[in-house]
């Protein structure tokens, strides 16, 4: 088994990244919360496990160990396999995935695409002695803890060029279908373009502004987000 690769990130996808180890190449199968902490020509070391199949051997990554021993266990619920443990994963940190265990919440579960309701009353059956209880408060809903914004080159592409593209590809690898996909990003996008509105509490009160400072500000452009936030936003807007 490969527990962990340590080395230089050289190439980054929507679903996977590339990290030279020893002048190896190796490609590395990541959840976007991993991903969003990757950067090209940096360091990187990522909690790994090889799974073997008949005609393949495929390395997932986690940015924590913890991330993949509930990666591992998940796969010993009748029905998941890796690509599903993943996206579980994709769509929850490891220990929202212990307490909808502990507690039942297939309402939780079934937020993860391709998992339905008889899937979860599964997984709940085969896991609830496996995981053991959550190691730390109950997260805040929104988009997954940990994932910090990959270093992008805002304006590189427009909204609806490679980076829009590239998140869809990696909504559908984790099972969304290509028009749950393509509504996230519209929404995510719109979203993110939104002004934030002004601060009530502020020292200018909206009325006193002066015109020319309004034109300014209006011809201020908006920076385009950049795959790793465009992917968060995205993956909030499904989880409402």
């Amino acid at each position: 088994m490969i527990a962990s690769v340590s080395g230089t990130v050289t190439a980054l996808g929507p679903l996977s990244a590339v990290v030279e180890v020893g002048g190896v190449g190796l490609l590395v199968q990541c959840t976007p919360a991993t991903l969003a902490s990757l950067r090209v020509g940096e360091p990187a070391s990522l909690a790994t496990t090889l799974v073997v199949r008949e005609t393949e051997l495929t390395l997932y990554g986690f940015a924590m160990p913890d991330e993949r021993d509930v990666f591992e266990v998940l796969q010993s619920a009748a029905g998941v396999g890796p690509k599903l443990a993943q996206a579980v994963l994709g769509v929850h940190d490891p220990d929202t995935v212990r307490r909808a265990v502990a507690e039942e919440d297939l309402n939780a579960l079934t937020r993860v695409p391709g998992i339905g309701r008889k899937g979860a009353q599964r997984i709940v059956l085969d896991l609830r002695d496996r995981l053991g209880p959550p190691r730390g408060p109950a997260a805040v809903p929104g988009p997954r803890a940990g994932a910090q914004a990959r270093a992008g080159s805002p304006g590189e592409h427009g909204p609806g060029g490679t980076v829009a593209a590239s998140v869809r590809e990696a909504l559908g690898g984790l099972g969304y279908s290509a028009r749950e996909a393509e509504d996230a990003v519209a929404r995510a996008l719109a979203a993110l373009a939104d002004p934030p509105l002004a601060d009530p509490a502020g020292d200018t009160p909206a009325g006193d502004t002066p015109a020319g400072d309004a034109v300014s500000e209006a011809a201020i452009p908006v920076a385009e987000p950049d795959a790793a936030t465009l992917l968060r936003g995205s993956l909030a807007v499904l989880r409402r």
